[in-house]
């Protein structure tokens, strides 16, 4: 297994949509192998592939406190969602910022497991934030994208300020 180096906001590549997985692999699951330990050292509750610049649709969920309800999902797809639900949200693309974020309070997912075999999983609370947050990576999305103009800017400006400290140190 290999930690794997994580993609910052505002790298443009955050912002391309991945592709459906096809080939059930050894490699895509050692993919996903090490997006999960890449997640645990972060230390992070969700990581999607293109966090990790591989643009396939495969995300890795935990959100149990003792680290024992890995969740690998392979083409996920939000089939249905209710209610509504505000969540402070993080993210290992934009360390350090938190912000508020409307989503669905109640989310059904389809999806695959690392050998093609279809399953559904419904979720709420802060699982459903988690698949609704990776699910948004597949598709391009960040979830400072939710958030005014004004606060990317400050996002942005704040991230590659710090960016250049780090290459200066």
């Amino acid at each position: 297994m290999a930690l794997l180096p994580i993609l910052h906001y505002p790298d443009p590549r955050l912002h391309q949509s991945a592709t459906s997985v096809t080939e059930f692999t050894a490699e895509l699951k050692q993919l996903a192998e090490d997006m999960t330990e890449t997640m645990y050292a972060a230390p992070g509750v969700g990581l999607a592939a293109p966090q990790v610049n591989v643009h396939q649709r495969l995300i890795v969920v935990d959100v149990s406190e003792d680290k024992n309800g890995l969740m690998v999902l392979v083409n996920p797809q939000i089939i249905a969602r209710e209610g509504e639900q505000e969540y402070e949200e993080g993210c290992l693309s934009v360390p350090g910022v938190y912000s508020k974020i409307s989503r669905a309070a109640r989310v059904k997912v389809k999806a695959q497991d690392l050998e093609g075999a279809p399953f559904e999983v419904e979720a709420d609370g802060l699982l459903a934030v988690c698949l609704q947050h990776e699910i948004d990576h597949l598709d391009g999305k960040v979830f400072v994208d939710y958030l005014s103009q004004l606060k990317q800017n400050r996002i942005r400006t704040k991230l590659l300020k710090q960016a250049r400290e780090e290459a200066r140190a």
